[in-house]
């Protein structure tokens, strides 16, 4: 397994960093960060490629990319053919720059995703989600936008990615969807949206960005466990989110994100899960606390995460 972390501010300061803690790449969740993106909606490839040559300088891969949303497509919108082209073309560039996984975003995350920061050991702060609390916040708004309604939008997404797909197919490119944070009912991936979105459009290019820490805020250890032994073994788990919490809604009503090492999962159980199924994909510590004395991109937690994921990998290859 690659350990990964986003992209910062692409500097060459933060670019050494993380070559120093030991990542092997970056992940870049910004897509106005790709050299062309606000200008033309789509990448340029000279730009791409010289990225990957900074990188390169420091040791550093691109594993991922977040895509352009195509929101007038979604909503239904004038403009959202010209989004998918755009979103198209966007894939066969990053599949000329050699740039193997990118993230579709599709409007999936619900109006509310935070209702409170929680405080934790020796009083880092993390977000916090409770369901309750959520929906005594809606029920204040006067009105409630909806962009369009949940089976509406599935049915969209699932149009996009009947034309995405085979452009991923012939620029070797993986789709890693992630799911719905958090993972209420309303959300359209949390869990058989998420699943459906694989199933629609069957391709060994079609898989998920499985983010620990989300799919146990829906349903527990087991349910995690369950979903990488499945879609593990299936080849379909193409990058991995290591994100610990306290709590998940089924069983407390909400949830705590919490440090990497300092949460219900007990993340060992889960890089050994993942290597049973064979995935050897990228591995980003995703959200990490608000610590005292830390850098605005929050470079002392991100270092801390990543050498706590290095030593979880070098247990697991010194195991029997």
């Amino acid at each position: 397994m690659k350990i990964t972390v986003w992209e910062g501010d692409l500097s060459e300061d933060y670019l050494r960093w993380a070559s120093q803690i030991g990542v092997d790449g970056i992940d870049i969740r910004d897509p106005i960060k790709l050299p062309g993106v606000k200008e033309q909606g789509y990448p340029s490839l000279k730009g791409l490629l010289r990225l990957r040559r900074r990188l390169k300088r420091y040791g550093l891969e691109i594993f991922r990319v977040s895509l352009p949303e195509p929101y007038k497509f979604l909503v239904g919108e004038a403009g959202g053919e010209e989004e998918l082209e755009k979103l198209c073309k966007t894939i066969e560039l990053l599949g000329e720059a050699s740039i193997p996984i990118a993230r579709p975003m599709l409007h999936g995350t619900p109006k509310v995703s935070i209702t409170h920061m929680a405080e934790h050991r020796g009083g880092y702060r993390m977000r916090a989600f409770n369901l309750e609390v959520m929906k005594a916040m809606l029920r204040e708004e006067r009105e409630i936008p909806v962009d369009v309604a949940p089976d509406e939008h599935l049915s969209r997404c699932i149009e996009v990615y009947r034309r995405i797909v085979p452009v991923a197919e012939d620029s070797g490119v993986r789709l890693a969807l992630h799911p719905s944070d958090p993972p209420i009912s309303e959300a359209p991936f949390s869990t058989q949206g998420w699943y459906k979105m694989i199933e629609a459009v069957p391709s060994e290019y079609n898989g998920l960005l499985y983010c620990v820490g989300t799919r146990y805020e829906a349903g527990g250890i087991q349910l995690v466990l369950e979903e990488i032994q499945r879609y593990g073994r299936m080849g379909k788990i193409f990058e991995v989110h290591l994100r610990n919490v306290r709590g998940n809604l089924p069983a407390t009503g909400g949830f705590e994100e919490a440090a990497i090492d300092d949460g219900d999962v007990d993340m060992l159980v889960i890089v050994k899960a993942l290597k049973e199924t064979g995935f050897d994909g990228p591995v980003n510590p995703d959200h990490v606390p608000v610590v005292t004395g830390d850098t605005p991109d929050q470079r002392i937690a991100k270092a801390y995460a990543v050498g706590y994921i290095r030593a979880l990998l070098r247990a697991l290859d010194s195991s029997p």
